[in-house]
């Protein structure tokens, strides 16, 4: 994808959003891959820093100037709630629950994004905002709750939890990332999110012992697949694809990722990994989706601005 000043052909857009629609739904499911055999904040931490390691040192080349101080430490802020919080919880999560719940509960974050604007800026959302709210949040108890709602087994509460948590985590840094000083450079920002991130992961794992269950000969070849998967085209490629999208497509349109991402991480934990698709599932997935769609295209530019911010998920958030 050329970032000349010619117009872009239809096809390559259509690869961009196939980019950010595709690969990060996936990675929820790449996830749960790796973690089978990869200890997850290690995995998680390696994968962002290595994935930083080589954006920064991209851009670095190409001229991008040094960040400061301040930079550094900004980073590390958002960096610890986006991926430490975020990733983290969710890679964590992913050893108790299927992929697809994974990425529906983190399709949440915009609902707790909005609250926790509202508590920074003292502005109180719109009524359309809070009908979207009213309807995410019951997509999500619909999602969470008793056994007997709609049938199907109940949801791990722990896993459940972890990922509530750290979409929580996500939204506070997505909110947070536009009250810290970071480099003007979305890619660069990003780049030292994911060094500082990464490198807060790994001292996690390492605290959490998990240097002392990490056998790499008893890995097995689709947890490494989707551990190099994850680096390589989750952050690098995929992110890519946001930025240029960025440059040649409206904003608001890029955005639409936010709600997208998760029926893709559902569809292809069934496909791929045998996902159990249930009633609940479907149920809960309209509806969340649906509160999602009326918060970002009644607040449209507000959310894909911190999104920019955020775009180190698959997150994701996609945290994932």
């Amino acid at each position: 994808m050329s970032d000349s000043g010619t117009r872009p052909s239809r096809a390559a857009i259509l690869l961009g959003f196939a980019a950010i629609y595709v690969i990060w739904g996936s990675t929820y499911l790449a996830i749960r891959y790796a973690v089978h055999g990869l200890p997850p904040f290690l995995m998680a931490g390696t994968r962002f820093f290595m994935a930083g390691v080589m954006m920064y040192g991209w851009l670095r080349a190409r001229g991008a100037p040094r960040p400061s101080r301040a930079n550094w430490k900004g980073a590390a802020i958002v960096g610890a709630l986006l991926l430490v919080g975020g990733n983290g919880g969710v890679s964590w999560a992913e050893q108790r629950i299927t992929s697809g719940l994974a990425a529906l509960l983190v399709a949440t974050a915009p609902l707790w994004m909005v609250l926790l604007n509202w508590g920074f800026s003292g502005k109180r959302p719109t009524g359309r905002v809070w009908l979207g709210l009213v309807v995410g949040f019951l997509g999500l108890a619909v999602l969470v709750g008793p056994s007997e709602l709609l049938g199907g087994g109940a949801a791990d509460a722990l896993g459940a939890a972890a990922v509530i948590v750290g979409s929580l985590a996500w939204a506070a840094g997505s909110v947070i990332s536009g009250r810290v000083e970071l480099p003007r450079s979305p890619q660069l920002a990003t780049a030292i999110e994911m060094l500082c991130g990464g490198a807060l992961l790994i001292l996690t794992g390492t605290l959490l012992g998990e240097w002392g269950r990490l056998d790499l000969e008893a890995v097995e070849w689709e947890s490494w697949v989707a551990y190099v998967y994850l680096i390589f085209i989750g952050s690098l490629v995929a992110f890519s694809a946001y930025v240029w999208l960025l440059r040649h497509v409206e904003v608001a349109k890029v955005a639409t990722y936010a709600y997208v991402n998760p029926v893709v991480a559902v569809l292809l934990g069934w496909l791929i990994a045998g996902e159990e698709l249930t009633a609940r599932i479907l149920i809960a997935a309209a509806v969340i989706v649906a509160g999602v769609v009326v918060i970002t295209s009644s607040r449209r530019e507000a959310v894909a601005e911190k999104s920019h911010q955020s775009s180190v998920v698959s997150l994701q958030t996609n945290p994932d």
